[in-house]
């Protein structure tokens, strides 16, 4: 059995098995693909003149409530919604529910109009949040249930990938409708924005139907031939094959060692300390990924653009450049992030994010009023350098690791209950950023600046590279007294199965620091 175990971990896939694979994870990336084009349009929304006309005006302060309001949907969709739906329903259900009330979180706001517009985008931005937060959760998760070890990395990096190709597509979309400067136009322009969502999302919502349930799901509902089935079609293997049955059986024998713990409550993720150790890492993770500054740039960068005196159409089409470069430095992170691990990127974006930072509040300061045009460029370039280093860090990698380190039983709770870090990090970066601009200007930089820097030595004191570990394989890296079979059979010359105790107390791993 151990030799299978082996096998199974390192035998390479039919190659119609990683276009398989390959396909489904990118139709996934549809949701995700609605998911960063709910966020990105709200950008060009806030700089078109028939949206400040419809809001009567909207205030940084208005503005700043708008942005951070779709959080606190978010926020109660992680604790109380998305992780009872995928563990209850599965993950394509919770995905295809989440896009489902999207849409009509996003039908609200684009009708937004009479007496009270600010109060329907406001509950149009709240039922976005709840939808949103399901997506977000269920759709790395799947991903990440369906894939092998050693390449789970780059599957599931589809999702952000999905995510930054919505927010670029947004920018793009606000760039062309910024010429439509007619009545109709400035009426009529930023409402079809919003509504070009739902294209993406009416196709997935057809779509999802036809793909399978995770494996791993379906054995936590006891429905083992099913799982097989699946497994087997993941794989592009005949069911009987040896590598589809060993796969499954390392999943069983992971579901079968925590099942007691399924019927327990979310409370354990604080109360049992090896998941806690992996809860508290994923929702800091979430956290920085927002208070790096990434939400203000999602929200507010042709703002950003604007204040270095760039006419509007132009910081639209920045940003859609800026935006779809993310796509291809995300590409790029899915190599990286298996070649040389989540720990090592995600330090080395957070010094690039901490430099472009420092260069875009200390040149202002430096040349203020916009005195010198050549300091202007010099932060729009660094801008751009910021976007390479999130999409080559926090944008994937908080999703890869969260939708990694959690025993199955619990991956769904963990995951969503530790991304409502990620919410309370938004609504604080998306009230700071336009009050601060308001208030100490550039200098507001500096704060998210501090944050990234922090955030690099936590990653380094705290954080285990999970990078090639099956999920079935994490428990040794967050509970020192566990060994798993893999370990044993690598550490233990004279290990023979029948000797096999998960619970053989052995040092903490090499590669784990605490």
């Amino acid at each position: 059995m151990m030799a299978d175990t082996r096998k199974v971990a390192t035998s390479p896939l039919p190659g119609k098995a990683t276009i398989r694979l390959l396909s489904i994870c990118i139709f996934f990336a549809l949701a995700s693909l609605a998911w960063g084009y709910n966020i990105g349009v709200m950008a060009s929304i806030y700089v078109h003149p028939g949206f400040k006309k419809a809001l009567h005006k909207p205030t940084k302060a208005t503005t700043g409530l708008i942005t951070s309001i779709y959080y606190l949907g978010t926020w109660c969709s992680y604790l109380f919604i998305s992780h009872p739906l995928a563990d209850r329903f599965g993950r394509r259900v919770a995905a295809a529910s989440g896009v489902l009330i999207t849409a009509v979180g996003a039908a609200i706001q684009t009708g937004a109009s009479g007496p009270a517009p600010l109060g329907m985008m406001i509950a149009g931005r709240i039922i976005c949040g709840v939808g949103i937060a399901i997506v977000s959760t269920s759709v790395p998760l799947y991903q990440s249930e369906v894939s092998p070890a050693r390449t789970r990395g780059r599957y599931v990096v589809i999702n952000h990938i999905g995510l930054v190709a919505g927010l670029a597509t947004a920018f793009w979309v606000g760039y062309g409708f910024s010429h439509w400067e007619a009545e109709r136009g400035n009426y009529y322009g930023w409402r079809f924005s919003m509504a070009l969502q739902f294209i993406p999302e009416s196709i997935f919502l057809v779509g999802v139907w036809f793909c399978p349930e995770t494996p791993r799901w379906l054995v936590e509902q006891g429905r083992i031939e099913e799982a097989q089935k699946n497994l087997a079609y993941f794989r592009a293997l005949n069911p009987s094959h040896e590598l589809v049955v060993g796969e499954l059986s390392m999943i069983q024998k992971d579901v079968e060692q925590r099942r007691l713990a399924t019927s327990q409550s979310w409370t354990v993720l604080f109360t049992n300390r090896p998941l806690f150790r992996r809860f508290w890492r994923a929702a800091v993770l979430q956290f920085m990924a927002q208070m790096c500054g990434n939400t203000s740039m999602k929200y507010y960068l042709p703002t950003i653009f604007m204040s270095l005196g760039i006419e509007r159409k132009i910081t639209l089409m920045i940003g859609g450049i800026e935006s779809t470069l993310k796509i291809g430095c995300t590409i790029i992170d899915s190599y990286l992030v298996d070649r040389f691990g989540r720990r090592i990127t995600l330090i080395g974006a957070c010094i690039v994010m901490s430099l472009a930072l420092l260069i875009n509040g200390a040149l202002p300061l430096a040349y203020p009023n916009n005195v010198n045009h050549a300091a202007d460029y010099v932060c729009i370039i660094f801008i751009f350098l910021y976007t390479f280093g999130y999409s080559i860090g926090f944008g994937p990698a908080a999703w890869v690791y969260g939708s990694e380190i959690f025993p199955t039983n619990f991956r769904a709770k963990g995951l969503n209950i530790a991304a409502s870090g990620s919410s309370i990090g938004s609504i604080i970066a998306s009230q700071t950023w336009p009050v601060g601009m308001d208030k100490i200007g550039s200098r507001t930089h500096f704060i998210f600046m501090s944050f990234n820097i922090a955030s690099a030595v936590i990653l380094y004191l705290y954080y285990p590279e999970t990078s090639g570990r099956s999920l079935e394989d994490m428990e040794s890296l967050f509970n020192p007294n566990f060994r798993s079979r893999t370990d044993l059979e690598e550490n233990d010359e004279h290990y023979h199965e029948e000797d096999d105790n998960p619970e053989v107390i052995s040092p903490t791993p090499k590669d784990m620091r605490v």
